[in-house]
């Protein structure tokens, strides 16, 4: 990112964000998570070829499940694997970061309430998952939800490429066209659960290719047209 500059708003990102004339170059500086929300709703199972290889049938509604605030981590910070868990998977998705409180959205007007999309890893304690029979543990350790590296305003989101690499190597690549369940179907249908606020995310499912990640690799999911987000992986708190 080579001569881009961050630029610092007065209060916060939504609506007409009030720019102070503060900008810094990004290679001089630390990014944080883009946002902090209130909470984090997930969907499940969300492309076919994920569905079948978790050994499943794809859903005919979309599946959600919550991960926690506290779970959400910087663009490279390290992922911190649990001394419980023997296997831990990275899960490359796009989210999506709401701009305004909304309830009971229909899926034609879900662009009015969405801010931007940004890039998350969700992490999953694959062990506890089964163990459990049920996903909160498993999705809801500290670091195990890294968003970044910022929110993308202007992208259509309807076909990028979504990739995740392990150390350089490519271990997921699909399309979010091959969503079985579309952003705007997403957010009618969880907005008729709860309300969502200002900077909630949904993280929209991941693809085929779910797999481990060890101390000492490093994980980079990329959406076409928003950016990179990696991270570190350690055992160390």
């Amino acid at each position: 990112m080579e001569g881009e500059v961050a630029r610092e708003i007065a209060d916060h990102p939504f609506g007409n964000p009030t720019f102070t004339g503060r900008t810094w170059q990004l290679a001089d500086i630390r990014l944080l998570a883009p946002i902090l929300a209130s909470k984090i709703i997930c969907v499940g199972k969300n492309y076919a070829a994920h569905a079948a290889e978790m050994g499943s049938a794809p859903p005919e509604n979309p599946v959600i499940f919550m991960k926690p605030s506290t779970s959400i981590a910087s663009p490279n910070s390290a992922i911190v694997i649990p001394p419980t868990s023997q296997q831990v998977d990275y899960e490359g998705e796009l989210a999506v970061v709401i701009g305004r409180p909304c309830k009971d959205v229909k899926a034609a007007r879900a662009n009015d309430v969405i801010l931007g999309y940004t890039v998350a890893n969700d992490v999953t304690a694959r062990d506890h998952q089964r163990m459990d029979g049920q996903w909160t543990r498993a999705k809801s350790y500290d670091t195990f939800c890294p968003l970044g590296p910022w929110i993308e305003t202007s992208v259509d989101p309807s076909d990028l490429e979504i990739k995740t690499e392990v150390d350089g190597v490519v271990k997921q690549q699909s399309r979010t066209s091959l969503l079985l369940h579309s952003i705007p179907e997403l957010i009618e249908w969880v907005s008729a659960v709860m309300t969502l606020l200002p900077g909630d995310v949904i993280l929209t499912g991941t693809p085929e290719g779910v797999g481990p990640i060890v101390e000492g690799q490093s994980v980079s999911v990329t959406i076409e047209g928003i950016g990179t987000l990696t991270n570190t992986v350690t055992s160390k708190r």
